[in-house]
């Protein structure tokens, strides 16, 4: 078993908004890797970093994926940073994924500088979603087979761009 789609992207690029979007327009379940964390761990992933210190969470997340790839066979989200971990990124390969990104004035429109997303929260964080996008793109784009710029689409369009790119794959094997 394996997803049909597996979706990475900086924060604020709609993975979960689309993939749950895919999931019901194919027929099939939708996981998000963040909120399989939180489940397991009982808390929500700013006080797991706040806790424990962000390796903590990232084992915690590396051991989530790697259980996602092996047994979800929906569309599956991947939090933001996932694609840090070697492991993760070689899990990766065989998988069809898409990277769905965003600049930074959409990012940052996007996420509203949350606090629920603790790498956004400091003193600057336009700055630091900057800094993210830079050491993250090049990491997402080896993993994607993959990409779709979701800054001027709304959630549908981007589906659809998925959709067009891996959809029939997904309608044969299902």
């Amino acid at each position: 078993m394996s997803p049909a789609v597996v979706l990475v992207g900086p924060p604020g690029a709609g993975k979960s908004t689309v993939g749950h979007l895919l999931a019901h327009r194919w027929g099939v379940a939708f996981a998000d890797t963040d909120a399989l964390v939180e489940s397991r761990a009982g808390r929500v992933i700013a006080d797991i970093f706040t806790t424990d210190g962000e390796p903590v969470f990232r084992a915690l997340e590396q051991e989530t994926v790697a259980e996602a790839l092996a047994a979800h066979d929906g569309v599956l989200a991947l939090g933001g940073g996932a694609v840090l971990a070697e492991a993760t990124q070689q899990a990766l390969a065989g998988h069809p994924v898409v990277l769905l990104s965003v600049g930074l004035a959409a990012g940052v429109r996007r996420t509203g500088l949350s606090t629920a997303r603790p790498l956004l929260a400091g003193v600057n964080p336009r700055a630091t979603f900057a800094a993210l996008l830079a050491e993250r793109l090049p990491v997402y784009r080896a993993v994607a087979t993959h990409e779709v710029a979701t800054d001027d689409l709304a959630p549908e369009a981007v589906a659809d761009a998925v959709h067009a790119l891996v959809g029939p794959e997904v309608v044969r094997r299902g």
